[in-house]
């Protein structure tokens, strides 16, 4: 297992932009991909046959293992519920939180359940639930915090660039 510190962590809410963030700033890791191509499943597959905590279980030992040197690590946005594979993440890299206010990730998504959502309490949670259940995780584990509201992602990836002095 590799203990590299110069892998960039992001993490955040379903369509705050982490994958398309990373594929713009470097070689990519997509734990989402990372889990599908594991189980041979989609997203919401895996969630259906396992259910939530079934998922995280299966999230957390792909993140645990996940060995990478200077490479961005898009997580899922339910990353952030399994402690043990958040201190994995943090071990190996710095953890960014690409923040988007709850008005914006509104109009960013269509329907949650299409997307593979890890919903704790159920298909009945909302999206402003989801969002306040996991900004203070988030919050939490990040190390930076970049607002992203309004930017392309060309202007997000300056603004990580900037903000960590990478690249």
């Amino acid at each position: 297992m590799s203990n590299n510190l110069d892998n960039i962590v992001l993490i955040g809410m379903p369509g705050a932009g982490k994958s398309t963030l990373g594929v713009v700033l470097a070689k990519i890791i997509d734990a989402d991909l990372l889990i599908q191509s594991k189980l041979d499943k989609t997203l919401q597959k895996i969630i259906d046959a396992c259910g939530p905590d079934g998922f995280i279980e299966v999230e957390n030992e792909v993140l645990c293992t996940l060995s990478a040197s200077r490479a961005i690590v898009a997580t899922g946005g339910s990353a952030v519920y399994s402690d043990e594979a958040m201190s994995h993440l943090k071990s190996i890299g710095t953890v960014v939180y690409l923040r988007v206010s709850y008005e914006e990730l509104e109009s960013r998504l269509g329907g949650l359940h299409e997307r593979g959502v890890v919903m704790k309490n159920g298909m009945g949670m909302s999206l402003r639930d989801l969002y306040e259940e996991r900004l203070p995780l988030y919050e939490k584990y990040a190390d930076v915090t970049i607002d992203i509201d309004g930017l392309s992602v060309r202007d997000a990836a300056r603004r990580l660039v900037d903000q960590l002095s990478i690249l």
